[in-house]
């Protein structure tokens, strides 16, 4: 019998997911965790076949997360189900450990796909990844300035882009204000920028989230 873990904040996500596994595999037990905690617990208790997760969740770094997966549990298959856009995570998760990404926009004959291919033993990169993959090393932004990043600096800059406050970004990822004005110093520091105008340009020269 196989068993499916579910990591998303937003239950009617769970719900849906639960659902389309349960019409594509008769009589398996799929869990659910909202948060990063929650995640780990049901990962020390049972053995999965898969793990479907997302990228953003309240008080959870899923980098890390994903990090400590790929420790503490290397046979276990992690898929990526997020609406963050994939040309600009897929990459470092796939480093991390994952096993796949598909956008929650993806047809559901895609998410079976993914599914399948990663239960199977391989890799599941779509045909967006593989452009971008091919764009990358024909244009050497693999060597690109953001790579430079930590991953909690990656993660602030996506938000910064995104137009999130200070305060914003603080209270998302349950930070001190002056520990993510650090970060921030720090990001502009490694990018040789000074503000956030010149980050959005040098973004786009990079196409880092378009």
């Amino acid at each position: 019998m196989k068993r499916f873990l579910i990591i998303d904040d937003h239950e009617v996500v769970r719900s849906g997911i639960k659902t389309l596994l349960s019409d594509i595999y008769k009589g398996i037990i799929v869990d659910e965790a909202r948060d990063g905690f929650t995640a780990l617990e049901h990962l020390k208790q049972h053995n999965y076949d898969l793990a479907m997760l997302d990228i953003k969740m309240p008080n959870t770094d899923t980098l890390a997360l994903m990090e400590t997966i790929r420790n503490d549990f290397p046979e276990m298959k992690v898929l990526i189900f997020s609406m963050s856009p994939e040309n600009l995570y897929a990459q470092r998760y796939l480093k991390a450990g994952a096993r796949g990404f598909v956008s929650k926009d993806s047809s559901m004959d895609e998410i079976q796909r993914a599914i399948e291919i990663i239960l199977s033993g391989k890799k599941y990169i779509s045909e967006t990844l593989v452009e971008l993959l091919a764009s990358n090393v024909s244009k050497s932004q693999m060597e690109n300035r953001f790579n430079l990043l930590s991953p909690r600096e990656f993660e602030i800059t996506t938000l910064l882009l995104a137009g999130n406050t200070i305060s914003q970004i603080s209270k998302d990822l349950n930070l001190g204000v002056s520990t993510v004005g650090t970060h921030k110093a720090r990001i502009f520091e490694k990018l040789n920028v000074t503000n956030l105008l010149e980050l959005k340009e040098m973004a786009d020269t990079y196409h880092f989230g378009g």
